[in-house]
């Protein structure tokens, strides 16, 4: 890699070519019409004819650094905020001067992105002041310019650009060494099984089966549950003994009367012939049920 010296700094090789390829342009004038060259291959190439005749300070740059084969490390823009944005973004952004760089300036003196109006090429430093190659000054011409630096919000640099390329490509295809290659590979364990996908797997059928053991066992109600509320039975008072509650025999019916001769059957009784089965209607509200009599009881 061959870098070649100017006022005792060493260009980089993005720098050597951007720089000799704008110089063979210096002198160019901007046609009538406010048509140029640079900007009719910038309208080309975003297929949009309008930036035929706009300003061309940034179609410049693009053009020269397409021409010299470092458009990817120098941008390809016609307006100069997003240029600088670009850069930002690449982390090549700095507010030291160098040959090579491209320098932003606002007219107004910010210091934000936000004002730039122009941009140039710096082909050399001296002191507080630049020495730049930019297209579009004194309204139409690309010739060499003597800056000072109070208009200036930064500057961009191309080479930053090219390096963290690099470096993100060598990061992206960097790969572990083989675990037989290792000399500290760390010797096996019976408990590593513990994180394969198969031991996760029976962990889970486990749990599941247990769960829905437990689910199955309270529905069979292995345990007894008192119907609420529950009052326990109390003692008795001193010197007087529980009473046994009485026996519970089998319901009877109310006898229903016997119907008169010549009237009609009482319509809430009704005789079978044959049968000694009586059903009885039970009055309306009583909420209980008449207990049929069985075969071998005596009639009421």
């Amino acid at each position: 890699m061959i870098c070649h010296i100017l006022g005792g700094v060493e260009l980089d090789p993005i720098a050597e070519e951007l720089l000799g390829t704008v110089r063979k342009e210096l002198g160019y004038r901007e046609k009538s019409g406010e048509h140029t060259k640079f900007g009719h291959w910038y309208a080309d190439r975003v297929q949009d004819p309008q930036y035929r005749d706009a300003p061309w300070c940034d179609m410049f740059i693009a053009w020269a650094a397409d021409k010299a084969g470092i458009a990817d490390y120098v941008g390809q823009f016609a307006w100069t905020p997003s240029h600088a944005v670009w850069f930002i973004k690449q982390d090549a952004w700095t507010q030291q001067p160098e040959p090579g760089a491209l320098v932003f300036f606002d007219w107004k003196g910010g210091k934000s992105y936000k004002g730039v109006d122009h941009v140039g090429i710096v082909e050399r430093v001296e002191g507080k002041k630049i020495h730049t190659i930019e297209a579009n000054v004194d309204r139409v011409w690309l010739k060499r310019k003597t800056r000072e630096t109070d208009k200036v919000v930064g500057y961009g640099l191309p080479r930053v650009v090219k390096a963290n390329a690099t470096l993100g490509e060598i990061r992206s295809t960097e790969q572990p060494f083989p675990l037989g290659e290792r000399a500290d590979r760390p010797q096996s364990s019976p408990l590593d099984v513990l994180g394969t996908p198969l031991a996760l797997l029976a962990v889970m059928v486990v749990t599941t089966v247990v769960v829905s053991l437990r689910l199955a066992g309270r529905g069979r109600g292995h345990h007894r549950r008192f119907r609420w509320p529950w009052n326990a039975p109390s003692d008795p008072p001193p010197g007087k003994t529980a009473e046994a509650p009485p026996p519970m025999g089998p319901r009877v019916s109310p006898p229903v009367p016997r119907a008169r001769s010549g009237s009609p059957k009482p319509a809430s009784a009704t005789r079978e012939s044959g049968s000694v089965a009586t059903k009885t209607r039970v009055p309306v509200g009583t909420g209980r049920t008449p207990a049929r009599r069985r075969p071998y009881e005596p009639k009421g």
